[in-house]
């Protein structure tokens, strides 16, 4: 009974989750939002006191999303304590590492794979921080037989020799759609022509320009930093007499700004509030383009 079944994410997880809960036939009513605190990350005893709570209930929970670095805030929930909590109540933990698994290239920051061993599965995308065209994800899960036994379907028309006998993989039984692409191809082509020290060099030259802009922002109180921010994501907005008018003054900021066609920023909410995302993922991106950035918003403030 579908009706029973509860999944447990936070208002920061990503908007595709719904979206497959849906597809799934859960629905968007069984799914329960967890406090964050105020880093934006689930707060792992509300996720067991929820879980708890929808038991007694006589309801059925059966899948935790953590995630490691929440689009809208570059939150990173704590995967070890939500890990520890999954296994003792037989959910499935799914660890949401999209935005910024690949920093993990890097050995001073592995510790965003922390918790990762307690996962059933894992997606991150190469076409965020690898220098890979859109779209490429790579997706792992522990239990692939139960994935292939929900999506599996062999007319005669697709019988084939090889995947009978396990020496090919039929990746439409992995996926909803029935035809896939080869993105495979351009994600081994990054690798083969950059390597691992581009990567690092391109990850780690993002988080510092980051880190000297968030400093910059720090300076000019005409601005407030809205959220941690430990590697390429900042979140900014402008101050205002009121925080409807600071609201206003955000999203003019960010039109102006994308009007010039210079920069593309984006905006997002947190705590109700407009928020300016200034991401910095571009391969060529350097220092020098995140400052000009930076003076343009200074002048239209």
């Amino acid at each position: 009974d579908t009706t029973k079944l509860i999944a447990y994410c936070t208002s920061q997880s990503h908007s595709s989750i719904e979206k497959g809960l849906r597809i799934a036939g859960i629905g968007t009513q069984n799914i329960r939002m967890i406090e964050h605190d105020a880093s934006f990350a689930m707060v792992a005893d509300a996720l067991e006191a929820q879980i708890l709570a929808d038991q007694a209930a006589g309801l059925i929970p059966f899948w935790v999303c953590s995630t490691h670095g929440t689009t809208s805030s570059g939150a990173f929930d704590p995967t070890s304590a939500i890990g520890a909590i999954t296994q003792r109540h037989h959910l499935w933990l799914h660890v949401d590492a999209a935005m910024h698994g690949i920093a993990a290239l890097a050995e001073e920051y592995r510790w965003v794979n922390d918790g990762l061993e307690l996962a059933d599965s894992y997606c991150t995308n190469p076409h965020k921080w690898m220098g890979v065209n859109f779209d490429c994800d790579l997706f792992w899960t522990q239990d692939r037989a139960s994935l292939l036994g929900a999506l599996s379907i062999l007319p005669e028309y697709l019988r084939s020799a090889a995947a009978e006998t396990g020496a090919a993989i039929d990746y439409r039984d992995w996926q909803i759609p029935l035809g896939r692409r080869f993105r495979s191809l351009k994600l081994w082509f990054a690798i083969r022509c950059d390597g691992t020290a581009v990567f690092q060099e391109i990850i780690r030259r993002h988080i510092q320009i980051t880190q000297e802009l968030a400093d910059l922002v720090a300076q000019d109180h005409r601005f407030e930093i809205m959220a941690p921010h430990p590697l390429n994501l900042l979140c900014i907005r402008l101050r205002g007499a009121s925080p409807q008018d600071a609201d206003t003054r955000t999203d003019a900021l960010i039109e102006a700004a994308n009007a010039t066609r210079s920069v593309f920023f984006t905006r997002t909410v947190l705590e109700g509030r407009s928020v300016l995302r200034f991401s910095i993922g571009g391969r060529t991106t350097h220092a020098h383009h995140a400052k000009s950035a930076w003076g343009l918003l200074r002048s239209l403030a």
